[in-house]
């Protein structure tokens, strides 16, 4: 990746039309699902989102070799997709700017306080 990709993003955009192109080759359901998971994992990104582009991978190709195996959306994900994409990115995960902003005013404060 060059310097020029980094700063635009475009990196990102093939990245993730890339996902997509892949994600609508699953059935239906699996495609509903991917869209759910989606929409959970991305407050927890980065500026850039990048930290994400690992996780999203991974979780497509479970959902690939499933809908290979045939097994069905709920045997692989579960009924609670938002726990599911929770135990993905768990406590030290993709953190979102909260965790970061929060984690860093309690460093200054605990400095302030001499601990």
């Amino acid at each position: 990746m060059n310097l020029w990709d980094k700063i635009t993003g475009d990196d990102m955009t093939r990245e993730m039309k890339a996902l997509e192109s892949r994600a609508k080759m699953l059935p239906v359901d699996y495609q509903s699902a991917w869209e759910k998971v989606k929409a959970n994992l991305w407050p927890h990104s980065d500026f850039s989102g990048r930290n994400l582009i690992p996780i999203l991978d991974g979780v497509l190709d479970l959902l690939e070799e499933s809908a290979a195996d045939g097994q069905s959306v709920q045997a692989v994900l579960g009924d609670d997709i938002s726990g599911f994409c929770f135990a993905l990115i768990g406590e030290d995960g993709a953190k979102s700017y909260q965790d970061k902003w929060r984690q860093q005013l309690n460093q200054n404060i605990a400095k302030k306080l001499g601990k």
